[in-house]
């Protein structure tokens, strides 16, 4: 009885052991194989130049990873394969664009968009890496016809066009944490797009920071703007879209524009700096909400709303100038004329515009009034503001707000 028993365990252990043998080979095997589906990486270091590297992505996308260095090209890079990843080692990845006769950098779109402009392809992305120009070269990058675009951690710098130009890139483009300076035109300049995501980028000293025209849906939300030789974000022929938590400062024109037939925006929560030429200019926009925003330092207005925008509500802004408690950070008048440097307040600016709600603002150390109805304004409510130390430079004027006498102005219920 004991014999058998051996016997019989020594039987399954050889048959333990047989079975991991054979699961050790499968697993082996499996290994050799390795996953199905795997698209082998483009590693753009092993080929003579990067656009070899982006020729050998095959028709079903892949990545392709380009390593530090600096790369001088004189022709546009062009990608025209969907699904397809462009990935670099961070600003140690430098593309320098020398062309002379104003191409871009980079150009993404589809292989027939010379003769089919309705060609799109899908989800290309950029990530990580810099690219420079020079006054002689096109855009940073021109994307046409691209849906799905996403753009990320891209340093792009001293392009002769704009730095990122998006044509037709219809469905949720997507641009984020890069850094855009010191290109000739646009930082971002949107055509035709929708649903579209501009989060947590810089923009420093371009023509504009954002130009979006004939677009849906703008989604514009914690970048960081500065020194720009024109305007901040203009927005044409765009609706229901939102501005918020963004730091516009010192533009030499006008901090945000809004123009062309803009209907159903929110511009709110932003910081509007010292910005030569205005804070929101309203110059045919209806239907917007400009709430919870600070204007400080501004010059000319901090809101104006033209004749050919209606409909609007201005409510819970601070209005004010570089006042800390008991004195103010800057002087009234600059010893060099220096307009940058001196204390400035301005406030909102109505001209023959109608249907404009005004409420719950405060306004502070401002140069004039608090309000500014010029021409034939109608059907305007200006109500429970509050008012403080205004009328700085008209010493001759204690009006806190100037109705002109054909303008429907009801005001009522503020504090001054």
């Amino acid at each position: 009885m004991k014999t058998k028993q051996l016997v019989a365990y020594v039987g399954l252990f050889l048959i333990g052991i047989v079975s991991l043998l054979v699961v050790k080979q499968s697993d082996a095997t499996n290994l050799q194989q390795g996953l199905p589906g795997v698209v082998a990486e483009i590693d753009a270091g092993r080929f003579p130049s990067l656009q070899a590297a982006l020729d050998h992505v095959p028709e079903t996308g892949g990545i392709v990873r380009i390593p530090a260095g600096v790369f001088e090209i004189s022709e546009p890079l062009v990608i025209t394969t969907e699904d397809t990843r462009i990935e670099g080692a961070g600003a140690a990845t430098h593309i320098k664009n020398v062309n002379a006769d104003g191409k871009p950098t980079i150009m993404l779109r589809p292989e027939s968009r010379d003769d089919d402009t309705k060609a799109r392809i899908w989800r290309l992305q950029l990530g990580n890496f810099r690219i420079s120009g020079t006054e002689s070269c096109g855009d940073g990058i021109l994307a046409e016809g691209v849906n799905e675009i996403f753009i990320q951690g891209v340093s792009i710098d001293h392009h002769g066009g704009h730095g990122i130009h998006m044509v037709d890139c219809y469905e949720d483009p997507r641009i984020a944490d890069c850094i855009i300076t010191y290109n000739k035109k646009a930082g971002i300049y949107i055509k035709n797009g929708h649903d579209i995501v501009v989060n947590a980028n810089q923009f420093e000293e371009n023509e504009d920071a954002l130009v979006c025209v004939d677009s849906f849906n703008l989604c514009m939300n914690g970048n960081n703007l500065d020194d720009h030789l024109r305007h901040g974000v203009v927005i044409e022929n765009t609706y229901g879209s939102v501005l918020s938590g963004n730091m516009i400062e010192e533009c030499m024109g006008t901090a945000i524009i809004l123009d062309r037939d803009c209907y159903g925006i929110t511009l709110s929560a932003n910081v509007i700096a010292h910005d030569m030429g205005g804070g929101v200019d309203l110059r045919d926009a209806h239907g917007c909400a400009i709430s919870a925003n600070t204007f400080t330092l501004l010059h000319h207005f901090s809101v104006r709303v033209s004749e050919n925008s209606s409909r609007n509500t201005i409510s819970a802004n601070s209005f004010c100038n570089s006042h800390i408690g008991n004195a103010e950070k800057r002087k009234l008048v600059d010893e060099n004329n220096d307009p940058v440097r001196i204390d400035i307040g301005t406030g909102i600016l109505l001209e023959s515009t109608k249907d404009i709600t005004v409420c719950g603002n405060t306004f502070s150390g401002l140069d004039g009034a608090a309000v500014n109805a010029k021409g034939t304004c109608d059907h305007v409510l200006v109500s429970s503001n509050v008012i403080v130390d205004i009328n700085r430079r008209t010493e001759d004027s204690e009006e806190v707000f100037v109705v002109d006498a054909d303008a429907k102005v009801t005001i009522l219920s503020n504090l001054q």
